[in-house]
């Protein structure tokens, strides 16, 4: 995963999105409550652990690649393997960061 660099400004911009905050909280909300098995701590960031059915990794390709477009401090992977979609995401080691991946993790 690359992580991007720490002079990456902290910001999310969704002027260009084709959701609204709100919508993209609820879509979240959606995928957690369908497919998500597991959260968890990694070494360098955190990881949700999806059940692979029919759609869901496309489903969580789809919110991360969105997510990037307006959160580019983000550094994301997406693997899909053993009947599960891991949907990993690092930020860089900046206090500001840490926060906000932080309130990524609670989500859930």
């Amino acid at each position: 995963m690359q992580i991007p660099p720490a002079s990456t400004p902290i910001a999310c911009d969704m002027s260009n999105a084709r959701d609204t905050p709100e919508e993209r909280l609820a879509e979240y909300r959606r995928l957690f409550a369908e497919a998500l098995v597991a959260r968890e701590r990694t070494e360098i960031g955190i990881r949700f652990r999806f059940r692979a059915d029919l759609g869901v990794e496309d489903w969580v390709r789809d919110l991360a690649a969105r997510e990037k477009a307006c959160c580019p401090f983000f550094g994301f992977d997406i693997a899909a393997e053993a009947g599960e979609v891991r949907w990993d995401a690092a930020v860089p080691d900046t206090d500001e960061a840490r926060a906000v991946l932080e309130d990524f993790y609670a989500l859930t």
